[in-house]
């Protein structure tokens, strides 16, 4: 590695686990990780002769009393330094402790490889006034309803049309969109509109568990099934029973978990680990992934969870949506401690427009936390997010809107759901692009009953599944 690439990690006052957690992610993104137990020892590595190549900081333990001024003793140091803070619970104002006392960052315990590898890179990135939060808000945010999601693209109404039909099932469902979408979100409102509502909602972050022991989280185990097994354990299957399992990122599960995950579904009954009895369980589960499950996943397991599928488009082929969850997500922040309440204008919902949002709409959410609790005005305006402007310009991806769309901005900021009519380079969209796009609006606003939909849309119900088929609009559940 050239000595212009290396980059460290300094580790402050971390607890072994989450040293060797951290250590081994920093590793496979490219990260060497230095180790501070205290305030001196990182502050002595800092000033020494390699400390340039420090690039950011991560406090192992947040601590409510020394924690401020830590952080500031490590920002007198070196200003420009990302600071990400790692702290047990999910308290906002912790997080708004954290960000005032300086810091960049903010994660919440157990994290997710996949998390800290994000928040790393992203406080890394130079062109960045500051890191951009971690969802710490979206642990805090009551469950909503499905009739409160916010969105009026037709792809996403379709998708909250298939949500609300497969609440009623007790069939498994499978939520695929790309991270940061909401898709736990969607799971918790279709729980919640269930018979199951008065359940247990129970949930497994299958990246964040380790191969050998999901078996264990999900089945349970008795005392002695293995070593360090000093006491019986019980399975996420067991406490969710009655209830919903969210599955997030079902696709990490090893193989062999997939095969015995199917024949609980099957049977009803979960085997512990090293235990010869069984549990009866009346669960639904609901899997996310990413991207559809592939040809190597477990084909029982994938039919089962497959009983109806969501898909949740990104954040950037919505973008009309933008101005309306903008609002929705500054005025939950805006209701946390620490936190007044603010106003968003039309320059700042330019800015948003224009970005291609690769984190999706986590990553708005925490864009927006960070810019309301630094601002001193009464309105969040374009002056807010200059590290979104920037990255907007200079990205080069295909997602960043490449021309003004000041007056689109404005126009969705004070209408409702609406349909695209032209193409980005200013030509008319097809016929049939356009009332496929109505069909789909229409499918979404009436919550999937297809007698209204060809109603009011002055058809009759054969020629809208004829339309459907002919268009390749899928609606099942």
């Amino acid at each position: 590695m050239r000595a212009d690439t290396i980059r460290f990690l300094l580790l402050v006052d971390a607890e072994p686990a989450d040293r060797r957690l951290v250590s081994a992610t920093a590793s496979r993104s490219g990260w060497n990780t230095l180790g501070a137990q205290t305030v001196a020892e990182a502050q002595e590595l800092l000033g020494g002769q390699n400390g340039h190549e420090i690039r950011a900081v991560l406090v192992g333990h947040w601590d409510p009393t020394s924690g401020p001024a830590l952080v500031r003793s490590l920002r007198a140091d070196r200003p420009g330094l990302p600071i990400i803070v790692l702290a047990e619970g999910g308290s906002v104002g912790q997080a708004v402790e954290a960000m005032r006392a300086g810091a960049s960052d903010f994660l919440v315990r157990p994290v997710a490889p996949e998390r800290l590898t994000e928040a790393l890179a992203a406080n890394a990135d130079r062109r960045r006034g500051a890191g951009e939060l971690a969802p710490l808000s979206e642990k805090m945010a009551p469950t909503l309803s499905l009739d409160e999601l916010v969105g009026g693209a037709p792809d996403f109404r379709v998708a909250l049309a298939v949500a609300a039909k497969a609440a009623r099932s007790r069939l498994g469902l499978l939520i695929v969109g790309e991270d940061g979408t909401g898709k736990e979100t969607i799971a918790r409102a279709v729980h919640s509109a269930s018979p199951r509502a008065r359940g247990p909602f129970q949930v497994v972050d299958c990246r964040a568990i380790a191969s050998n022991i999901v078996d264990s989280e999900l089945f349970g185990h008795v005392a002695g099934a293995f070593p360090g097994a000093f006491a019986e354990r019980v399975g996420k299957l067991v406490e969710a029973s009655g209830g919903t399992l969210l599955l997030d990122e079902v696709v990490a599960l090893p193989a062999a978990t997939q095969a015995a995950l199917d024949r609980v579904l099957a049977t009803g009954e979960v085997r512990p680990v090293g235990c010869n009895g069984s549990n009866s369980v009346d669960v639904r589960v609901i899997a996310t992934a990413s991207k559809p499950l592939p040809d190597s996943f477990d084909r029982g397991l994938a039919e089962r969870l497959s009983g109806a599928m969501v898909s949740v488009p990104p954040l950037r082929e919505r973008s009309g949506d933008i101005p309306a969850l903008a609002r929705h997500l500054l005025a939950r922040h805006t209701g946390q401690p620490g936190i007044r309440t603010l106003s968003i204008g039309e320059d700042a919902l330019h800015v948003l427009m224009r970005y291609g949002w690769p984190g999706n709409v986590r990553q708005m959410s925490g864009v927006l936390f960070r810019a309301a609790l630094q601002s001193s005005a009464g309105a969040l305006t374009a002056e807010d997010f200059p590290h979104i402007a920037l990255q907007s310009r200079f990205s080069n991806r295909a997602s960043d809107a490449p021309a003004d769309i000041g007056q689109a901005a404005t126009s969705a900021a004070l209408s409702g759901p609406s349909i695209t009519l032209w193409q980005a380079d200013g030509h008319l969209r097809s016929l049939e692009e356009v009332e496929a796009d109505l069909i789909r609006l229409a499918i979404g606003h009436y919550r999937g009953k297809m007698t209204e939909v060809a109603r009011r849309l002055g058809i009759g119900r054969s020629t809208l599944y004829r339309k459907l088929a002919e268009l390749g609009i899928d609606t099942s559940a």
